[in-house]
């Protein structure tokens, strides 16, 4: 429900300003900021009205559970920035992989999936998926020819990150999605690392991207949000019922938050990703320091394909430390403003140490397989001062030799 066009050129607006004024509902008292509508229900004009309402014969909302004007403004902002016809607010990001893929599969589906996955997304689709029926196949996600091999006459669904968490490897999105629909099957790809303003799948193939908006569409590390977009037929169709009946719902209060987000996302991933790269030279320079994951930088092995797909290298830096998993620990341990956590896209600068965080519950076989080492730390770059930043990691790094 986007706010009138009054003026004709709304087409023609830039990103930034999209995310200040897109799909901003005004009540009569005309506030400049967005409303907080925080209610569960809506009351009607009369019995026939809510019939009305309830057939679909008239357009109003019913219940925040299946539609609120709050949220809503958050998905006409997030559709005008993604390029989408359509999205739907989720409670999380996890909600919006799980319904993406549960709202469009049923018993004796197969999906092709990237190996390299954030671990519950992984699990959605290696165990929860396979409990209800829909089998499904791991493929390095690098490899074009393995997605082509890996399609069944059942294939219905695609799904994949680009960037991969934690290591940084890259999908070729066009090429994927090229091999999906000649398969007939959708595209779902998770854009969380590169951020909306970073790389943009529908303009590439893809039929659904998901995020978590918890991460940098929030950035402060206020509270948890979700959203999937894609066609209208499909968020119409298939998504809208599945998540009126199942009840992932976002909590208005939090899509302002993400409204608010939305507002400065241009300024801090600009910020994020200058940091992100500097981060990354200054790692690369390091004695201790075994390799740097950045697709930003031309040792990247993916370097051609992160200039053709992606705007600038990202806000995400992994690295391999040389030593084990003492030797990363100590590190970690060490750090003074670079905070350890395993969340992402905050103002604040953040560690992880992925094999026994994030993806712990992968088999040691599992992680080596994906090169995510007992050495590997993955660093979100915040707000801060670049040399501040580097700064806290040369004694980290020294205080692990």
């Amino acid at each position: 429900m986007a706010a009138k066009d009054r003026t004709g050129r709304r087409s023609s607006w830039q990103p930034a300003t999209q995310l200040v004024h897109e799909g901003t509902l005004r009540s009569q008292f005309g506030e400049t900021s967005e409303a907080i509508f925080l209610n569960s229900g809506y009351v009607y004009e009369s019995a026939e009205q809510a019939e009305a309402r309830f057939k679909g014969d008239e357009d109003g909302y019913v219940y925040s559970r299946y539609a609120n004007p709050t949220v809503a403004m958050f998905e006409s902002r997030m559709c005008a920035l993604e390029g989408a016809e359509a999205a739907r607010g989720t409670g999380s990001g996890m909600a919006a992989v799980a319904a993406s893929l549960l709202c469009h599969l049923k018993a004796g589906d197969h999906v092709v999936s990237g190996r390299a996955l954030f671990g519950s997304c992984r699990y959605i689709v290696e165990d929860l998926l396979p409990r209800y029926g829909i089998a499904s196949t791991l493929v390095d996600g690098r490899d074009l020819a393995a997605w082509e091999a890996a399609v069944k006459p059942n294939t219905r669904a695609f799904f994949f990150e680009s960037p991969t968490n934690p290591v940084l490897e890259l999908v070729d999105i066009e090429g994927v999605c090229a091999i999906s629909k000649r398969a007939g099957a959708l595209t779902v790809v998770d854009n969380v690392f590169a951020t909306p303003l970073g790389q943009r799948p529908i303009p590439l193939g893809a039929d659904i991207v998901v995020y978590s908006a918890t991460k940098h569409i929030d950035g402060q590390g206020r509270c948890l949000g979700g959203v999937v977009l894609g066609s209208n037929e499909f968020i119409e169709e298939k998504l809208h019922n599945y998540l009126k009946h199942t009840g992932p719902s976002l909590s208005p209060f939090n899509a302002w938050v993400m409204l608010k987000g939305l507002e400065t996302l241009p300024l801090r991933v600009a910020r994020h990703n200058e940091t992100a790269a500097a981060i990354a030279d200054f790692l690369a320079g390091r004695p201790e320091v075994a390799r740097v994951y950045y697709p930003g930088r031309v040792d990247h092995p993916q370097y051609q394909l992160a200039t053709r797909q992606m705007i600038g290298g990202g806000p995400m830096v992994a690295f391999e430390i040389k030593g084990d998993k003492k030797t990363a620990f100590r590190s970690l341990n060490a750090l003074d403003i670079i905070r350890i956590s395993n969340n992402l896209g905050d103002a604040k600068s953040l560690a992880t140490h992925p094999a026994t965080t994030t993806h712990q519950r992968l088999t040691p076989e599992a992680r080596a397989e994906l090169g995510i080492f007992d050495n590997a730390i993955r660093l979100s770059i915040g707000l801060e001062d670049a040399g501040d930043l580097m700064a806290d990691l040369d004694q980290a790094l020294s205080a692990a030799r």
